[in-house]
């Protein structure tokens, strides 16, 4: 299967992504492009995850392990409807952002700070 994007935490594939390190304490988290409804990017900021390492804040959001979040700026929210939205935070957003759009681009929602 042909890889368009990997990083240290992520891996987005023909079918979907595969995020390392998602579950506590340990354990990695497939989701298929058909089981996102909604994604949607949002900067990070104090109240928006930026020192969040890993889990949730607010058991709305669910973060994989990413020791240099508090370094970066923006993530992605994936809406796949179960009891928690997944939060990425890719090394290169510009190139996962693309591959949302092409891959979803009816299910873009708007960005929020």
């Amino acid at each position: 299967m042909a890889v368009h994007y990997r990083d240290k935490y992520l891996t987005f594939d023909e079918d979907g992504l595969t995020i390392r390190k998602y579950y506590y304490p340990v354990g990695d988290r497939r989701i298929t492009y058909d089981e996102i409804r909604r994604f949607e990017e949002r900067a990070l900021g104090i109240w928006t995850g930026r020192w969040r390492i890993w889990g949730t804040g607010d058991f709305r959001h669910w973060y994989h392990l990413d020791t240099n979040r508090p370094f970066k700026s923006r993530a992605f929210v994936l809406e796949t409807g179960g009891r928690f939205k997944s939060v990425i935070t890719p090394d290169d957003p510009d190139t996962v952002l693309r591959l949302l759009r092409e891959r979803l681009p009816e299910r873009e929602g708007k960005p929020r700070s």
